[in-house]
């Protein structure tokens, strides 16, 4: 167990919901105002909104290019600024009972980049590739997916606009072009203006919501925090429902109607292929498969920078944005002390020199900490097992989705507040078919049973009652626990605006206001002289004047 580190001031909860924004006059709490009593937001079922997934019909899913020009276009960060990946898809997807999968090595992947939109200066060139999604039971179809394209692009300058066609220019199948910002160099000056985090998305009406809503904030970067098209919630006949053990639950393995991922993809492609997007794996990403294959369209669909940033997998990676360092962990993958990513995860915390990305934030998809009864203490293990690593190095942000709804805790460290323990955010409120969580654990009633919550994929049991503290004995608190800052079952998303070393505004914005009124705003305070995190020593070498 780690010990507290020494730091002296308090922690925020925050009645953020009634707060104007930064420039009008009213002051916005921070993370040095000192403890505030827990808010719940009261749940209004009128503001459900619309929890229905866009049919195939819907033209902004469909199919709009011929051939083997390229679609689904998006953009990824490399682990620095200097580098960002291109993906797309070239030529059909296939579901059926007889499938033939494309072959990748027929199509060619290349990007012409550069800083005018003409000339394209720049060539790039990259890897393609196809998966299959394959079911060995009679009735169930297979999917094929067209051919996926990522290419690498190096040698960016900091902050700059780049513009950028990729396809075959040989066919020629080339797209239209577009274009996209570079991060900031990595200084404690530099940061991203707004960093738009969302998670459990989906594509329902409340999606399209949810992302207009964060297109009208203009983010140079999303952060999607897992569970990203659902496609899991189908039959491969492409027959859905909100809840697919529910309507289905004699089914010989859980099917996936992975054109559900062609359609999400097409519909984001008008945020994606501007600004960059990172995400991390959900446990609606797992789609098991024949040969126990898990995660196949997943790791097959977006670009990572884990070879960049020394992991061996799609599941973990990191990156710098600015003065940010991002670690993206994964909760569906060995974590424990002797895994590869606990072992890769010691190595990049020991190599953040906090001179340079003064700011540390963490991202997975189920939360550690979260009052709701749905996934109520549910991956206790990962926590026992990796709290005090991000501890110890001083985290000082966390956000995870999992849970459909908004909640902000105190700064919280082993279940008690401490301040110089990561805020925990939770935006698993993007706008899913599964709808909203609405009971909390603490309410009469709704603690769960706690051999009934681990989750069944990840396994293991380590929650137990807790043993001190006001809710010593029990599995639950019988309140809104202290850790619990802020509460709401609405959909939205929020915005992250580093404005230098010390101080962070994160705002959060519900889809059923206005796109300007906030839902809840805080001030995210580092104190690195009070809270000591271990030093990473660097040599700065400076030219001479």
């Amino acid at each position: 167990m780690a010990f507290p580190r020494p730091c002296v001031f308090a922690l925020v909860a925050i009645t953020g919901f009634i707060l104007n924004a930064v420039d009008g006059g009213t002051k916005i709490p921070s993370t040095l105002d000192g403890p505030f009593e827990p808010v719940t937001v009261p749940f209004d079922a009128a503001l459900r909104g619309n929890a229905v997934d866009l049919p195939a019909s819907d033209p902004r899913v469909q199919r709009r290019v011929e051939g083997f020009k390229p679609e689904q276009i998006s953009v990824s960060l490399s682990a620095d600024y200097d580098s960002v990946w291109i993906s797309w898809i070239t030529g059909e997807s296939q579901i059926g009972y007889h499938i033939k999968p494309l072959d990748p090595k027929t199509i060619s992947s290349v990007v012409r980049y550069g800083k005018m939109r003409y000339p394209l200066m720049h060539e790039a060139t990259g890897y393609s590739l196809v998966y299959s999604q394959l079911y060995p039971f009679e009735g169930l179809q297979n999917y094929t997916s067209g051919i996926i394209h990522h290419v690498r692009l190096t040698g960016l300058n900091p902050h700059t606009l780049y513009y950028y066609r990729c396809g075959d220019p040989s066919i020629p199948a080339m797209s239209k072009i577009f274009s996209f910002k570079s991060m900031p160099i990595s200084s404690p000056k530099n940061y991203p203006n707004r960093i738009a985090v969302i998670g459990d998305l989906g594509l329902t009406y409340n999606t399209t919501t949810t992302v207009s809503h964060l297109i009208s904030n203009k983010p140079d970067l999303v952060l999607l925090v897992g569970d990203v098209t659902y496609a899991n919630l189908y039959l491969t006949n492409g027959t859905g429902s909100d809840c697919y053990s529910c309507s289905f639950p004699h089914t010989p393995i859980h099917e996936t109607y992975q054109p559900r991922w062609d359609y999400w993809a097409r519909y984001m492609q008008n945020l994606v292929s501007k600004v960059p997007m990172m995400v991390v794996e959900g446990n609606h990403e797992i789609e098991e498969q024949a040969g126990n294959l898990t995660f196949a369209a997943y790791s097959s669909r977006f670009a990572f920078p884990s070879e960049e940033s020394g992991s061996s997998s799609t599941f973990y990676y990191s990156f710098n944005a600015g003065g940010i360092h991002f670690i993206m962990l994964g909760a569906y993958i060995a974590y424990n002390k002797t895994a590869d990513q606990y072992k890769w995860l010691e190595r990049d915390l020991a190599n953040v020199d906090r001179s340079i990305t003064p700011w540390l934030v963490a991202v997975w998809h189920p939360p550690w900490y979260s009052s709701y009864k749905a996934h109520y203490r549910e991956v206790e293990c990962m926590r026992v097992a990796m709290e005090d690593l991000l501890y110890t190095h001083g985290v000082d942000i966390v956000f995870n989705g999992h849970v459909h709804a908004y909640e902000r805790s105190n700064r919280v460290y082993n279940y008690t507040l401490d301040p110089c323990a990561p805020v925990y955010i939770t935006v698993g409120d993007g706008g899913n078919r599964e709808k909203m969580a609405i009971k909390h654990a603490d309410d009469p009633g709704n603690c769960p049973d706690p051999s009934t919550t681990p989750d069944e994929y990840i396994g293991g049991f380590c929650a137990t009652n807790f043993t001190s503290g006001p809710a010593a004995g029990k599995f639950c608190w019988d309140r809104q626990p202290e850790y619990s800052a802020l509460r709401e079952s609405s959909f939205g998303h929020g915005i992250l605006e580093v404005k230098n070393e010390t101080w962070a505004l994160w705002t959060w914005y519900r889809n059923q206001d206005s796109r300007s009124k906030v839902g809840d705003q805080i001030y995210v305070v580092r104190q690195p002289n009070l809270c000591r995190t271990p030093q990473k020593i660097t040599t700065h070498w400076f030219s001479a004047a």
